[in-house]
């Protein structure tokens, strides 16, 4: 593989996301949040959701790194992107165009999943990113869970 992989190991990326998305509860947003790391394990960007803040149905998480990211670079070859939730097609399909060299996932989305679920994305596109699923899933998912519970 000639992308190279970051120093940090999935997990340790996921917690950084994890924290992020724990920042976003704070904000009334939903606990979904990245962390974009480069070949040398140093963190680019993070961010996490800001639909409800921005009033925007594009300020996902990821698209947010994106923004910041490519600001300075134009490819994401060397990079990792931890999410806590399985991206959206919107969300996977830029990842793609980015050529970001690797996604981590935490919770799965049957729903409204676009990575390995849903419209599977990556498998209609020419750059087809590494994508591990499941990582610190079910922290991810319990976050997520707790967060709508307290809605009702």
């Amino acid at each position: 593989m000639s992308r190279n992989a970051p120093t940090l190991a999935p997990s340790a990326i996921m917690h950084l996301a994890m924290a992020s998305a724990k920042l976003a509860v704070s904000k009334s947003e939903i606990p979904i949040a990245a962390v974009l790391v480069n070949g040398a394990g140093e963190v680019i960007a993070t961010a996490h959701n800001q639909v409800e803040t921005l009033q925007n149905p594009l300020a996902h998480a990821e698209m947010l790194i994106l923004a910041e990211a490519l600001k300075t670079r134009r490819y994401l070859e060397d990079c990792t992107l931890a999410v806590t939730l399985e991206p959206c097609a919107m969300c996977m399909a830029a990842l793609c165009h980015a050529r970001v060299g690797k996604v981590v996932f935490g919770a799965y989305d049957p729903k409204s999943g676009g990575t390995v679920s849903g419209a599977r994305v990556p498998n209609h596109m020419h750059f087809k990113p590494e994508i591990l699923g499941g990582i610190e899933e079910e922290a991810c998912r319990t976050m997520l869970q707790t967060f709508f519970q307290t809605l009702r």
